[in-house]
């Protein structure tokens, strides 16, 4: 029997990827949470987070005393311990497929779509941070690499690996909003067409809209 939220934090960082992807599918599966900020970036993590999480990366969800760090086992713990619409297929090939992706964004994907094209694209123009437009490029010339393998492997369907929703899009959805900010990521994934459908209907899901962390403000 799925469990009750009773006592549910998830520790993580405003404009972390891998949080958002977390709070995406406790929203996509209805569950209550509170949630406590952990900047990684922080020269200070606290004590009491790294007894959490060894490594002070986020985030990290604690469910009654449980504690679990690593977003892939915290996005299937979410999904196989509560209530809600099911996000992991139960055919063995739509399952599969589903971690094929996710291991494939987590691979080759999160740096060039965000560490690279978001960051020195957006975010650090944004915060007049140091930007640098050759990362930009290079991170351009690994994304579309990138994309070209999810086109490749996106069903066509309405989500990537079939009719319903699944870990796989929500996992890869927190990555394309921030790569499709800058212009430059827009205008590839504009080129994919099975990929740039799907984004535009994911984009509406108010799941998405509900845990936006929204664009730093730019700093005078």
């Amino acid at each position: 029997m799925p469990a009750a939220p009773r006592s549910l934090v998830l520790h993580g960082y405003h404009f972390s990827v891998y949080t958002r992807i977390a709070r995406l599918v406790l929203v996509e599966k209805g569950v209550p949470y509170e949630r406590v900020e952990v900047n990684p970036f922080s020269p200070g993590v606290p004590a009491a987070y790294l007894a959490l999480h060894p490594f002070g990366r986020v985030p990290t969800l604690v469910h009654d005393g449980f504690a679990l760090y690593e977003t892939g086992a915290i996005s299937r713990y979410v999904d196989r311990a509560f209530a809600g619409p099911s996000l992991q297929p139960q055919d063995p090939r739509a399952l599969a497929r589903m971690d094929q992706i996710i291991g494939l964004v987590d691979s080759y994907g999160y740096w060039p779509l965000v560490r690279q094209v978001f960051v020195h694209g957006v975010f650090r123009k944004r915060t007049n941070g140091e930007h640098d437009p050759a990362e930009l490029a290079r991170g351009l010339v690994a994304a579309a690499k990138v994309l070209d393998a999810l086109e490749a492997l996106a069903a066509a369907e309405t989500f990537l690996v079939g009719p319903a929703l699944s870990l796989a899009d929500l996992h890869l959805g927190a990555m394309i909003a921030y790569f499709a900010a800058a212009p430059e990521g827009a205008a590839l994934l504009a080129g994919r067409p099975r990929l740039a459908a799907w984004w535009r209907q994911l984009r509406e899901r108010s799941s998405l809209r509900d845990t936006d962390p929204g664009l730093p403000v730019t700093q005078a």
